[in-house]
């Protein structure tokens, strides 16, 4: 990962890196742009240097714009300007990403920052260089980013040694959900998915792990998981991952959904709906990188992440639609399709979560259904709660994270549609709004702590076709930033 330091004095100026903010629009409504002074001076001339340029490269200032300006002989050699907008947090994450694409072909940049930069820009900043240059990649093959190292220009380097270290777990975090999600399902069972969780939480003390494998699933009765795992030669896992710092006075359940790849089962999707379903269980990798950085960061509350891993393949030992499945519990399923198996590993997941863990709060992250992308589009996030205070936090948390969430109703004349004639529920009518019923149905597990939990459908964006600020292409770990700046302010 990109190595940055916090300095009072460069040592090396190869390319400086001076920051734009958006001024007053002028009376045709463009936007003019100004130069922002620096804690640090850089060197002479490059101050009076960057004020023309502003005016002569008709800059605007917007967040990530960047006009550069070769130096032959001088020091520095090029002279960035970096737009930040209006200088919040946001801006300065899409400057970051910014940078680190346009500067992919340099080794080493300096930042002056401004005198009065604040610890949230440093934050978004810090991620932005981060997540921005991600790429997953199974061959040597292909070109890398040349940068390796940036400089962060500030009188008082110190006062944002902390802020840096939250936004490297952070960044770190997101990698690792990332890169579980992108990894091929020819490699990624449900045990090699518990061996990572392992891998990953090995050095790291009072977090605790244990793995529930297809005898202890049967014993304990979580039928949902091993009805969608019967499919496959590679069987379910229930791994439960526990964070009990000393200190902690809350309790939070997070439950993400682990399906290693999706068929659909016997209800097969079509070529093209199978081919990325290698990330159907971004939902997991989501909960668990957030669990193992809040671990990292010693986060004072104490998190259990159940994920439930299975594969839904096609087989004579496959479940059928039609089938009648005994969750965890007792409560029974009528399966009306078998693509719509992730929740019936959540419901396994939520009722023994409510029913032998009695957290304080419930909160459950699943690619759910696709009906979350025709509702909201590819970037934005479903969530469902009873409890406003529950849903507001996280939706702040979501904002200042830079990912996108929006509440949706939980209708109760939906509910309706959920009875069965031979089960107490069905699991997926056809009538209805897809997203709202899987959410209502998972609600019907949820017991005694219902007014306490919240549900994120996330499948449309898990998945990136494209890079766009901080996100890369392909598997974003949507879900890790929101949850750790929530679990951060959970008392």
């Amino acid at each position: 990962m990109l190595a940055i330091r916090l300095i009072a004095e460069p040592d090396r100026l190869d390319v400086l890196v001076l920051p734009v903010r958006s001024a007053d629009s002028t009376a045709e409504g463009d936007t003019s742009a100004e130069p922002v002074p620096t804690a640090v001076a850089g060197p002479d001339g490059t101050a009076g240097e960057a004020t023309a340029l502003v005016s002569a490269a008709r800059l605007t200032g917007r967040a990530g714009e960047i006009h550069t300006q070769l130096r032959p002989g001088r020091t520095p050699g090029r002279l960035l300007l970096l737009g930040i907008g209006d200088g919040d947090e946001a801006a300065w994450r899409a400057a970051g990403a910014a940078l680190a694409r346009s500067a992919s072909a340099e080794t080493h940049i300096t930042i002056a920052l401004p005198a009065e930069v604040t610890p949230a820009a440093v934050r978004g900043l810090t991620e932005g260089l981060l997540l921005a240059p991600y790429r997953f990649r199974l061959t040597e093959a292909g070109d890398r980013p040349a940068l390796t190292a940036v400089d962060l220009l500030l009188d008082d380097p110190t006062g944002y040694e902390d802020t840096v270290a939250t936004a490297r777990t952070t960044a770190a975090m997101t990698h690792l959900a990332r890169d579980l999600t992108n990894t091929p399902s020819s490699v990624k069972t449900p045990q090699w998915f518990a061996d990572q969780v392992a891998t990953a939480a090995a050095d790291l003390p009072d977090l605790r792990l244990r793995v529930r494998g297809p005898a202890e699933l049967t014993t304990e009765g979580f039928g949902g998981i091993l009805a969608v795992g019967g499919g496959s030669a590679s069987g379910p896992r229930l791994v439960e991952l526990d964070w009990h710092p000393a200190n902690a006075r809350t309790h939070v359940v997070l439950i993400g959904k682990g399906i290693t790849f999706d068929t659909g089962g016997i209800s097969i999707k079509p070529v093209a709906s199978m081919k990325l379903m290698r990330k159907d269980m971004a939902g997991a990798a989501a909960v668990v990188a957030a669990t193992v950085g809040a671990a990292a960061l010693r986060l004072p509350v104490r998190i259990t992440t159940l994920t439930p891993l299975a594969e839904n393949m096609v087989s004579g030992s496959a479940f059928r639609p039609g089938d009648v499945i005994r969750h965890y519990g007792g409560t029974t399923s009528e399966t009306t399709n078998s693509d719509a198996e992730g929740r019936l590993v959540l419901a396994d997941a939520l009722a023994y979560a409510v029913q032998q863990l009695k957290p304080d709060l419930l909160l459950d992250l699943a690619t759910l259904t696709g009906a979350n992308s025709v509702a909201l589009g590819k970037r934005t996030a479903a969530l469902y709660s009873e409890n406003d205070e529950l849903a507001t936090s996280v939706l702040a948390a979501a904002e200042a994270a830079g990912e996108s969430a929006w509440r949706m109703p939980l209708h109760t004349d939906y509910v309706e549609y959920l009875g069965s004639e031979i089960a107490d529920l069905y699991s997926a009518p056809t009538q209805g709004a897809g997203s709202v019923l899987a959410a209502l149905y998972l609600r019907e597990f949820t017991g005694e702590l219902r007014d306490r939990w919240l549900h994120l459908d996330m499948s449309a964006p898990s998945w990136a076709d494209g890079d766009q600020a901080e996100v890369s292409r392909g598997a974003t770990g949507w879900g890790v930033r929101s949850l750790l700046r929530w679990l951060a302010d959970v008392n």
